[in-house]
């Protein structure tokens, strides 16, 4: 979901100020530097500090290895006022949500690809993102409720479901696969969800739920 894990740019959240603030920053954004230059394998406490040019004792006291470096990336990245789109409809809701997800799987260095692999490697960073994935789709509930008060799909559908129907594909195609967005997917991935909960095909017994 949106916005990325790799985002370093939304508005975040205020945080303590001061040294511990500075350096966290520093750390952090050479962890994102070296993860997208030189990949997993090559990502140790070492080369994260001298990049941040802080001390390895610092590192190595606050984060311990590079599954605590990479699950604080994560949790960073939840610490934004990021909010989903009312377009007014759940299809422009649920085609604003993919386009904001495409840019980021598409982005230039590709930071958010980069950590999506990495969590793949760490058991840590594993459940970091589960936690921001948690985040993201409790934050975009709204997105399907407004859709139920408009009439446009049944009460009782299901969010989760929902989002993740509408954005899989992206997903699926870009990460499981690694090929290029088809033109259109987004618009595509967004109408077919539509259709899918105007039909009644997310509601039911919360079990079902992804």
């Amino acid at each position: 979901m949106v916005s990325s894990p790799g985002a370093t740019g939304s508005p975040a959240v205020p945080r303590p100020g001061g040294r511990t603030g500075r350096v966290r920053r520093q750390v952090l954004d050479a962890v994102r530097a070296e993860l997208v230059e030189h990949g997993y394998d090559a990502l140790t406490v070492d080369t994260v500090a001298t990049r941040a040019g802080v001390h390895r004792t610092t590192v190595y006291r606050r984060w311990r290895d590079v599954g605590g470096l990479l699950a604080d990336v994560f949790d960073t990245a939840g610490d934004d006022a990021w909010q989903p789109p009312d377009t007014g409809s759940l299809r422009g809701d649920l085609l604003a949500l993919n386009d904001e997800v495409l840019a980021a799987l598409t982005e230039r260095p590709p930071a958010t690809m980069a950590l999506i692999a990495a969590s793949f490697r760490s058991e840590e960073a594993a459940r970091a993102l589960g936690r921001f994935w948690e985040d993201r789709y409790a934050r975009c509930e709204p997105v399907v409720r407004r859709a139920v008060e408009r009439g446009e799909v049944p009460s009782g559908t299901r969010a989760r479901p929902l989002l993740i129907c509408a954005t899989a594909p992206l997903y699926h195609r870009l990460v499981l696969m690694r090929m290029p967005a088809e033109p259109g997917l987004a618009a595509l991935a967004a109408t077919s969800a539509v259709l899918a909960a105007s039909a009644g095909a997310f509601t039911g017994p919360e079990s079902g739920d992804a």
